[in-house]
């Protein structure tokens, strides 16, 4: 016996170690609609676009449960324990509260003296309850911690019995015996009363231990009744219960008795990911980059240079602040400074005669270019200069030697397709070829120009003082002409 103890007691302390380990989460996911019924989608819609405060009811699963123990039968006798087993299906009504309707099967014996005829009696009872109970977990909602690992709950309900008794009179035979009715209407109705606790293995198994209590409105469940006693019999039960979680995860939750309400609240308040929250605006009023909390010059002029705390920056330490004055860097031992920051110390006299030749320098005109009009190179079909060319180039090579301080840009046209600009290119660096490698003409001179607006068969020759490219890689060297 004492073996058994102490398998229990190692029973329990794996069970308790187990449930220590077991994770606590949020038990869903808010957002998730797919656990949401069809009737609550409108509230879900409104939760999700702020339009509504409360998240809507998931749907969540329901428990089955298949429970054994011991029963009792407290009546005038004594009476030995005897056995107690039940099957029932939980479903949640809200976090706190669940029904749960049951069949149970309870068998009991006793026996004692029957004062109205002086014999010992002994009974045999055995009873069926069909009942429904209403179960308050009272430790589901807390404000300091995740999901329960345990549920304790309480237990009122309601159920009808039918019993049947066999009774042996001074040790004779067992014989079935009707007992009388005290109250026809009422004696096979009871009133439950009790207590539980559940402790969570997994999101889907869980054990339970319970101890209830049925009221009956019966005195005869023993086959006897003391002329001396007006208590009526009652039913005792206490076991354990195993516990399955039953439906679809994909569309259901665990029961509502295993998810704190308070998950969202809480996890929001940690966490924004709902909440529509305001943009933080913080004023600046003299837009400085400061904000006016922190600024210690709230009014400095727009554009001028301040310091991490919002004052105007004065970087020799004059006094003047950068923005007005006009000498920065002052040195201290010409302090103190005048009204624009600009300090006693003389001028050196290099500094006077610099400043004296730079006003009297004469800045140079910039060079202009006179060469007037230049010719243009007619081409027909492909980049090769024609004798006619040649002759209008050294022409022109002529009056651009003439004229050292133009530069001359040569011009190509054919912008309306890859094939177009390419052949512009290939004519505008023939002219420039020619011109350098044949005329003389410096290539620092030319400026290479090409796949313009105008005519595609024209390349111009234009005199300026712009700098430019005199070289420019080939925009499509595969779309190469042949000549």
């Amino acid at each position: 016996m004492s073996s058994k103890k102490y398998l229990l007691v190692a029973a329990l302390i794996v069970l308790i170690q187990t449930v220590g380990m077991a994770q606590t989460d949020w038990g869903w996911d808010w957002k998730d609609s797919s656990k949401v019924p069809t009737k609550s989608l409108p509230q879900y819609n409104e939760f999700i676009n702020n339009q509504y405060p409360y998240p809507a009811k998931p749907r969540d699963q329901w428990e089955l449960s298949i429970g054994l123990g011991t029963a009792a039968l407290s009546n005038e006798w004594a009476n030995d324990f005897g056995l107690g087993a039940n099957i029932s299906l939980r479903k949640s009504l809200s976090h706190t509260f669940s029904v749960r309707p049951s069949f149970s099967y309870y068998t009991n014996s006793g026996g004692g003296l029957n004062l109205n005829t002086n014999v010992h009696n002994d009974y045999k009872n055995n009873s069926y309850h069909f009942g429904v109970d209403l179960l308050t977990s009272v430790n589901t909602i807390s404000h300091y911690r995740g999901n329960p690992k345990t549920n304790f709950y309480l237990i009122t309900g309601i159920e009808y019995y039918t019993t049947t008794i066999t009774q042996s009179i001074a040790g004779g035979a067992y014989n079935s015996f009707t007992s009388p009715s005290k109250n026809s209407g009422l004696d096979h109705f009871g009133i439950n009363i009790g207590g539980g606790v559940a402790f969570k293995i997994s999101d889907a198994v869980n054990i339970g231990i319970e101890m209830k209590n049925t009221i009956t409105n019966n005195s005869y469940l023993n086959a006897y009744h003391s002329p001396f006693s007006v208590a009526n019999d009652a039913w005792w039960y206490g076991g354990l219960k195993l516990n399955f979680n039953l439906g679809n995860k994909s569309k259901r939750v665990q029961p509502l008795w295993w998810i704190n309400p308070n998950n969202f609240v809480y996890n929001e308040l940690n966490k924004p990911a709902h909440m529509k929250l305001p943009k933080v605006v913080l004023p600046d009023g003299d837009h400085d980059g400061v904000t006016d909390q922190f600024d210690l010059e709230p009014n400095t002029p727009a554009g001028a240079p301040v310091d991490s705390h919002g004052v105007s920056k004065d970087s020799d330490g004059d006094g003047v602040p950068d923005y007005k004055d006009k000498e920065l860097l002052t040195p201290q031992k010409c302090f103190p400074v005048n009204a624009d920051g600009i300090g006693t110390c003389p001028e050196p006299p290099c500094c006077k005669e610099i400043k004296d030749m730079v006003s009297n320098m004469k800045v140079a005109a910039p060079a202009e270019c006179t060469i007037g009009n230049l010719p243009s190179i007619q081409f027909k079909g492909n980049a090769k200069l024609s004798k006619e060319n040649q002759m209008v180039l050294a022409t022109a090579a002529a009056k651009i030697n003439a004229n050292p301080n133009c530069k001359v840009k040569v011009i190509g046209y054919g912008a309306s397709s890859k094939s177009a600009q390419q052949l512009s290119w290939e004519r505008v660096n023939a002219v420039m070829k020619y011109l350098v490698e044949k005329q003389g003409i410096s290539e620092s001179r030319l400026v290479f120009n090409y796949g313009q607006d105008g005519d595609v068969n024209t390349v111009d020759l234009l005199g300026t003082t712009e700098d430019g490219p005199n070289t420019v890689p080939a925009p499509h060297p595969n779309l190469k002409t042949k000549n």
